[in-house]
């Protein structure tokens, strides 16, 4: 039998999360984000992309600049008020700005001119920020990726990448030109093109290619001392700023992974492993001056999905493992369509707050950032920050106890959002406001392993208790999965995987589930009009699914691509309904109507009723969700939009006496819906995009309403779910 049930208490694996006392401490919550298409012109309009990547700050901590890659400039961010940061408009730069660092009133941009791998260029461009205009450009002799400024502001360290072709011997290296470390003096608001120094790191040991150094990402620390990665040869080197000599270098060495998941295949799974893998170092920050914080993303043969800390002698103090990894799982936010190098962990800073260093770092493709106290060499994880989609530059700015990161992922062209700058404040606060729902570890000690949170439905006697399915991201094994709402965060207690004869039910794509009297639930499965149908399934409490019933074919023939979106029972015995929420119109539908279904177990009929939907805008406009709850039905009504452009984002009621569904095939009575709640000052309110999917709704045993955002199982997706309390409606 392949039903699994876990019900354990929270791992002390994930204690360090975000299961925290209740006494105020300082945390982050976001306070603000600004859409980096707002710093465009027309807002962007006709822009195929816009990005925030690297980030810099002034000394004050009022002004940001950004790299904008496909803008081939960078944009300037007034941030007098953290909380509503005032786009002041870009400057073009000639090029594909890699990195910025403020010193002074001027933005030094490290700009890649390269059209030919084998003939990399580039310079180093200063800009007037106030002014808003290019003084000054230094041809810098090759391809530059990083850029970092001493702490006296006396010289900048560039990392001249002059990158790998991947697409030449399987990206393989060497490949001339080998990259090398630039530096160069700082006075005044002149830049003295005569100051660069080109320091050459080829010839040493402990590299894959000595030839073909690839350097990557730089940090300066207190006494002038240059941190190097260099990536691909999976090693780091220490520079003296001054002089330019290379006073160490060591190889980051390799880690081995378990209880990972290492197959894109729809489930999440923690049984995979891999053997001494590289770290092959990206973002590289020092820990004071004497310890090294490295990003082990990872990029040519190797990345751990973690990170490291290092002496300055190259000796492990601490490595991440698959700890943080775990907690992404536990947070909803582990990206299995994209799992070769799992959360993909790119970038790293540290920061003084108030007498505490914090570490930060950001996991590219789980969108997250996840903040630790330094302890030694024992980092505590004090809480894991949602980054939008794709965080890279990450800024600390403790002066004004801010944090920002910036995100360099643009969906808009695909209905998605767009680059972002995100600004996070430190407070004191009983707990962080994010993550509103995780999941504790189950009898094995992994994390319950979920995303994609679709239809809800509550215990019929215990107050607080919810059951939730996973859509089609988790296709290979559908599951329900029960929540503890009555804590906060929600906590995912147990889960259960729908089987068909004895297997995983695979290729469904569970959008609703309702109880079955006596035990067990109703499932509804959204079809595509291809290989899936729309079914209502009823499932034992075993997970096996018993029944599956499809629409008659002549109604089924009329379906489109939207079709499932709920399902919820209403009376009993002889009398009892089933009823299966429609989410779009299909083609027998008017314009702005659905059928809401009705399947009699007793009589195996079926029979419906039409509801009325909100005029669309300029998305389309559907229902996610049908709940039973008294004496009355309540839908969820949403548009597809999401950020600024969302407009709908509703519940709607229809009393039962109105729910008198009509055989199908005649006329279908035309039902009333009557508002109930808004959720958009909701969604708003946790200060990052309007998440434009919200799936599930139910309402427990004691009357109080709950609804869940769908992640998308992170696909295209920040990753970030909103599990709302809602009260008593």
């Amino acid at each position: 039998m392949s039903r699994r049930i876990v019900l354990a208490p929270l791992a002390a694996s994930l204690l360090i999360g975000t299961s925290l006392s209740a006494s105020a401490d300082p945390f982050f919550n976001r306070i603000a984000t600004m859409s980096v298409r707002d710093n465009l012109p027309n807002g962007g309009e006709g822009v195929e992309e816009a990005v925030a990547e690297i980030i810099s700050a002034s000394e004050d901590g009022m002004t940001l600049v950004y790299t904008d890659a496909p803008g081939k400039q960078v944009g300037i961010v007034d941030l007098t008020d953290a909380r509503k940061p005032k786009p002041m408009g870009t400057v073009a730069v000639g090029g594909d700005p890699t990195s910025v660092k403020i010193v002074g009133g001027i933005a030094y941009v490290a700009v890649d001119t390269t059209e030919d791998l084998t003939k990399p260029s580039g310079k180093l461009v200063s800009i007037d920020i106030e002014a808003k205009v290019v003084r000054a450009e230094c041809d810098l002799g090759g391809q530059p990726d990083s850029v970092a400024s001493s702490k006296d502001g006396g010289f900048l360290a560039i990392a001249m990448e002059n990158q790998r072709d991947e697409e030449v011997n399987g990206g393989a290296i060497p490949q001339a030109p080998g990259g090398s470390l630039v530096t160069i003096k700082l006075g005044g608001e002149a830049l003295d093109c005569a100051a660069v120094k080109t320091i050459s790191l080829t010839g040493l040991t402990d590299m894959v290619a000595a030839e073909d150094p690839e350097p990557e990402f730089v940090d300066i620390n207190d006494n002038g001392e240059i941190a190097l990665t260099l990536q691909e040869n999976n090693a780091i080197a220490i520079i003296d700023g001054t002089t330019g000599e290379v006073k160490s270098h060591f190889s980051a060495g390799t880690v081995s992974l378990d209880k990972i998941d290492t197959e894109k295949n729809g489930a999440i799974e923690l049984n995979g492993s891999m053997a001494d893998v590289v770290r092959e170092p990206d973002g590289i920050a020092w820990i004071g001056n004497d310890r090294l914080i490295t990003a082990n993303e990872g990029d040519w043969k190797g990345g751990t999905r973690g990170f490291t800390i290092f002496n300055r002698d190259g000796s492990v103090a601490y490595d991440a493992g698959t700890s943080l990894e775990h907690e992404l799982v536990s947070l909803g936010h582990y990206p299995e369509k994209r799992n070769k190098k799992g959360i993909e962990i790119e970038g790293v800073a540290v920061g003084e707050y108030n007498g505490e260093t914090l570490l930060f770092v950001g996991s590219e493709r789980g969108s997250v950032i996840a903040v630790y106290r330094d302890n030694g060499n024992e980092p505590q994880l004090l809480q894991v920050l949602p980054g939008g989609i794709g965080p890279e530059g990450l800024l600390p700015i403790p002066s004004r106890n801010l944090f920002v990161a910036a995100t360099e992922t643009d969906l808009t062209e695909d209905g998605g959002i767009g680059g972002q700058v995100v600004v996070y404040e430190r407070g004191e606060h009983s707990a962080p406001a994010y993550p509103t729902i995780r999941s504790e570890a189950g009898a094995d000690g992994l994390p319950i392993a979920w995303g994609a949170l679709s239809g809800l439905v509550a215990d019929a006697s215990t107050p607080g208790r919810l059951y939730a399915v996973t859509d089609s991201a988790y296709g290979a094994a559908p599951r329900i999965l029960t929540i503890d709402a009555a804590q906060k965060p929600a906590r995912i207690t147990a889960e259960m995987t729908v089987t068909r004869n004895g297997s995983a039910a695979a290729d469904l794509d569970l959008e609703g589930v309702a109880l079955v009297s006596g035990g067990g639930f109703w499932l509804a499965s959204e079809g595509n009009t291809k290989e899936r149908k729309n079914l209502l399934l009823r499932m034992d409490s075993e997970g096996a699914i018993q029944e599956e019933i499809e629409l008659p074919a002549d109604v089924a023939a009329k379906a489109t691509a939207s079709g499932y979106e709920g399902v919820a029972v209403t009376g009993e015995g002889e009398d009892q309904l089933i009823w299966l929420a429609q989410q779009r119109p299909w083609k027998d539908d008017a314009e702005n109507e659905v059928k809401l279904f009705a399947y009699k177990p007793a009589t195996k009929e079926w029979s419906a009723v039409r509801y009325p939907l909100d005029p669309k805008g300029a998305g389309w406009v559907g229902l996610s969700e049908i709940t039973a709850a008294g004496d009355r039905v309540i839908l969820i009504e949403r548009d597809n939009l999401l950020g600024s452009a969302a407009k709908l984002k509703k519940l709607y009621a229809v009393a039962l006496a109105d729910m008198m569904p009509a055989p199908l095939g005649g006329e279908l009575p035309l039902v009333t819906k009557t508002e109930v709640y808004d959720f958009l000052p909701a969604l708003q309110a946790p200060m990052g995009y309007v998440l434009d999917k919200v799936e599930g709704f139910a309402v427990d045993a004691n009357g109080d309403a709950f609804a869940v955002t769908d992640n998308d199982g992170v696909d295209d997706s920040s990753g970030e779910t909103q599990f709302l309390w809602l009260g008593k409606l």
